[in-house]
């Protein structure tokens, strides 16, 4: 017990003081997942669109698919970026593996079946007024999806957030692509393994506790875009 206490003592130095090797990991974790869970977002909310408003064979097959990989391993979407990015890789001649763009296409990987279903599970529910109205009112079919996702984007807003906590903890994929390399492509979470396995437990704690509040801000933001989005139903 007493080990652990000098452990949170030492860990909230190291916090208050904005220790530079700690803050330079936390902001690449921020950077890195940030940008990742941004282009998910770009691509997966089109694609939601796709799901719930397009009629097209294997529509259901499709949600079916981006459902399931909503729980992929991160080591899995790890290992399909590390084939494209390796030597012999379509894209191994331009020397991206062990890289930050590396371990934001691997944290994209993941962020994106979770952005695009949660995303079709909100505009499914959406009041079908909206869509009518615009439909009534002269605009082509993919304007009037876009009406719906300008009309209930409070409620879009959970599913970039998820997308955004599954990423920025992950430890697999980043440790693959990116080598936790210090000073360039250690994020938090690989940060912590290699700290706890050399000895530096303070360290490891006070990115543990980064991580934590991270998870308590997501989930309170989470709640608050969620009893915003009930009010606008």
């Amino acid at each position: 017990m007493g080990f652990l206490l000098e452990s949170l003592r030492s860990a909230a130095g190291l916090l208050t003081s904005l220790d530079p090797e700690l803050l330079g990991i936390v902001k690449l974790s921020l950077a890195v997942s940030g940008s990742a869970v941004a282009l998910a977002g770009l691509a997966g909310v089109p694609l939601a669109c796709c799901l719930v408003f397009a009629e097209f064979p294997g529509r259901r097959l499709l949600r079916s698919v981006s459902d399931t990989l909503m729980s992929l391993p991160s080591v899995v979407a790890g290992l399909l970026v590390y084939s494209l990015l390796c030597r012999k890789g379509v894209f191994g001649a331009w020397d991206l593996l062990y890289s930050p763009f590396a371990m934001a296409a691997g944290q994209f990987v993941l962020a994106l079946p979770i952005i695009v279903s949660l995303t079709a599970a909100f505009l499914e529910h959406a009041d079908p007024r909206i869509r009518k109205t615009a439909l009534t009112l002269g605009a082509a079919r993919w304007t009037s999806a876009l009406a719906v996702v300008r009309e209930t984007r409070n409620g879009l807003a959970p599913a970039l957030l998820a997308g955004f906590g599954r990423v920025f903890a992950e430890v697999g994929a980043s440790m693959m692509l990116g080598g936790n390399i210090r000073n360039y492509t250690r994020n938090i979470p690989t940060a912590m393994a290699v700290k706890t396995s050399e000895g530096e437990f303070a360290a490891a704690l006070a990115l543990g506790i980064v991580l934590l509040l991270a998870a308590f801000s997501i989930n309170a933001a989470v709640g608050l875009f969620r009893r915003e989005a009930e009010r606008a139903l």
